[in-house]
């Protein structure tokens, strides 16, 4: 084994302006914003972006101008509304959107998984969402019934971004005992052609050989990996902290103009140079901590 631990820079700087990137996290859990941080600090435009349910993270990316097209099944900012700055990219035109169901964004990312360039479905016919996509899902008879099936491609980007729980310095990630259900992180995972991560903690390898049936991504998996504490904020990353409630309303009230939110993007996102000061301006780790939650497991 050979080590992958690297720092935040390191790790994002093959991304670049053009390239397609796959977001990990679900709502308000787990976006890796420290990566998407610093994504913008590097000037990256003109991305082509794949989410979940994509809240923090895409928004920022819209807020910086940096999106050229987005592909999921839903991007908002949960219980606290519309996504701002997403939303109003989309409606000037600057980001094209291509929706999809979470059945048949689940076949997207199996297809790329098991190596294939597509997966059969059946869920989108009666919808619109095959008419306007048909570069991405198309009509096929199959060849044993004759029956009329859905091709929809793989979900390939260039670059999968996550951040999860801890992880060691071989890439190898695990996932608490208790923690939320409905993650994608890992079938984003399985599929990545370059996967960078960012963890709350880097632990010793024998840390990790002590439960290794908690390791829902590999080392085998990863090109990078980061220690990134609180590298979801002002999201939560589950059963560590809950979501900065104070930082959200901020953030989502400097965002109804494009001249408001970029005074946020210069105040916690271009004055910052790294994940540490950014860290430190919002009052660091001590001040953080009354975000946490207790751990078990």
């Amino acid at each position: 084994m050979r080590t992958k631990l690297t720092t935040l820079e390191k790790a994002v700087s093959p991304i670049v302006s053009g390239s397609s990137v796959a977001i990990g996290g679900s709502l308000l859990r787990r976006q890796p914003n420290a990566i998407i941080r610093q994504l913008i600090r590097n000037g990256v435009r003109d991305l082509t972006v794949m989410s979940w349910a994509g809240t923090t993270a895409i928004d920022l990316l819209a807020a910086a101008d940096a999106i050229r097209r987005w592909e999921g099944i839903y991007v908002g900012m949960f219980n606290y509304g519309l996504a701002p700055n997403f939303r109003r990219g989309v409606e000037s035109g600057q980001i094209e959107v291509r929706d999809f169901s979470e059945t048949a964004m689940v076949a997207r990312l199996r297809a790329a998984a098991q190596g294939m360039p597509f997966l059969p479905i059946k869920t989108l016919f009666g919808s619109d969402i095959a008419k306007r996509n048909p570069e991405q899902i198309k009509e096929f008879d199959c060849p044993f019934t004759g029956q009329k099936l859905q091709a929809i491609a793989a979900a390939e980007p260039d670059f999968t971004v996550i951040h999860g729980y801890i992880g060691d310095e071989y890439g190898n990630v695990q996932w608490p005992v208790v923690r939320d259900t409905d993650d994608m992180d890992q079938p984003f995972a399985a599929g990545a052609k370059r996967l960078i991560v960012t963890v709350e903690k880097i632990v010793p390898h024998e840390e990790i050989r002590k439960q290794p049936s908690l390791t829902y991504i590999p080392g085998n998996w990863v090109e990078a990996i980061v220690e990134a504490p609180y590298g979801a904020h002002p999201a939560a990353c589950d059963t560590y902290y809950d979501e900065d409630d104070a930082h959200l309303k901020d953030y989502l009230g400097r965002s109804k103009s494009g001249a408001d939110v970029r005074s946020y993007l210069q105040e916690y996102v271009y004055s910052s140079n790294d994940h540490d000061e950014y860290l430190a301006k919002i009052g660091g780790t001590s001040a953080l901590k009354a975000l946490d939650v207790a751990r078990r497991g």
